[in-house]
């Protein structure tokens, strides 16, 4: 494995333009439990069934990831991210379509499969943040790698 670089230096304390959670439908559909939440804000969040989580304190980057991992991590910063998922090979990850390398390297990577997911109006997938439903600017995509995690991505629609 090759060395992370650390993404945090301190301590989550307010939310930042980073944080839109995964709303709980996701999760139901799934029907996983997780090792572990790699990109969690303090404290986890209660919906998301991951039997461990990593918070900005923790850095998930310089963390462990062992077995199924979830991820959504910081969208501002997501290549470093990606490109553990990939070493990782064993999870499933929520990210934005953008302009980027990154996105390159996942559609490219032969374990990789994605599924676009989106509301029951068809429009973007809504967040929660603030504890209200919050939809964001682009569309987003979920990756899976890993049997476990490809066959639940099916119960989420078609898939790629």
């Amino acid at each position: 494995m090759t060395r992370q670089t650390t993404l945090f230096s301190t301590p989550q304390t307010e939310m930042s333009s980073d944080d839109y959670y995964t709303p709980a439908w996701i999760f139901e559909a799934l029907g996983l439990t997780f090792d572990i939440d790699v990109a969690s804000p303090p404290g986890g969040i209660p919906w998301i069934p991951a039997r461990r989580y990593y918070t900005m304190e923790d850095d998930g980057l310089a963390q462990p990831w062992e077995g199924l991992i979830w991820m959504n991590p910081p969208y501002s910063s997501a290549t470093e991210w990606v490109r553990r998922f990939l070493e990782h090979g064993n999870g499933i990850a929520l990210l934005p379509v953008v302009k980027s390398w990154w996105l390159v390297d996942l559609w490219n990577h032969k374990d990789t499969v994605n599924a676009y997911i989106n509301n029951q109006d068809h429009e973007y997938l809504t967040f929660v943040r603030h504890g209200k439903e919050k939809r964001i600017m682009f569309p987003t995509l979920m990756w899976a790698m890993g049997d476990q995690a490809i066959e639940a991505l099916h119960k989420l629609g078609r898939v790629r």
